[in-house]
This record gives C-alpha cells, sequence and structure tokens, in this order.
C-alpha cells in the first residue's frame, strides 16, 4: 500500500470517511491525478503539476489549493486563515461536503495548473 492511502485510512472516523470520498471525488473527476505522499500529507498532482492536499487538522478536513488565488466561483467557501497564498475548502463532517461545489472548484484550479500559483 502507498503511504498516501495508508495515511488516509489510518485516519480515525468521520475523518476517514471524508477522506475517502473527497479521494473518489478527484479520482473520478481526474482520472490521470496521482495520490502522492508529501510533507507528511496525501498531495494530488496532474503529471508534475500540484492540483491540492488533504489535511486532516483539529476538527476539520482541509483540501487545500495551491491556485486558489484564480479562482472566481465559489470563493465564499474558501479559507486561507493565516496562509498567504493557498486557500482550502474545509469541512467538519461528510454531509457538509458539496460535491458539486468540491468538483467546482477543483476543476478550476486545475485549469491554471500550468501557471504559477502566485497571482
Amino acid at each position: 500500500m502507498k503511504p498516501a492511502e495508508e495515511h488516509i485510512l489510518n485516519q480515525q472516523e468521520p475523518y476517514k470517511s471524508m477522506l475517502l470520498h473527497l479521494q473518489i471525488l478527484i479520482e473520478h473527476t481526474f482520472p490521470k491525478a496521482v495520490l502522492k505522499y508529501k510533507w507528511r500529507i496525501p498531495c494530488y498532482y496532474i503529471g508534475t503539476r500540484p492540483i491540492c492536499y488533504l489535511n486532516q487538522s483539529k476538527d476539520y478536513i482541509d483540501v487545500a489549493f495551491w491556485h486558489s488565488e484564480h479562482v472566481l466561483n465559489f470563493t465564499e467557501h474558501l479559507v486561507s486563515e493565516k496562509r498567504k497564498k493557498i486557500k482550502s475548502l474545509r469541512y467538519r463532517s461528510l454531509k457538509e461536503i458539496n460535491d458539486v461545489i468540491f468538483i467546482s472548484v477543483l476543476k478550476e484550479v486545475e485549469s491554471f495548473k500550468n501557471t504559477s500559483f502566485l497571482k
């Protein structure tokens, strides 16, 4: 088993279920996305470019995007909290995950993967 997959499966509930759901959404949206283990967290790449990382922190899951500065839709759902460039979608329960919003932000971020994440 890959370290990133092991990391997800070792999380306690409800975080494990949330991460697995997000993993399905990402891999369904981008079948060529590759799950890697960087900085001790699961990170998705398309080719050599990072798309997002998944982090269980405190009482939530953070799906953080390097190219979030370029996102124009659903910006009210993005959290920056003490980070200068990276923003994330934050979830505290499986019910909070809105698949339509998540996939929309994911696709928008992916469309900028070949540009600098600094705007």
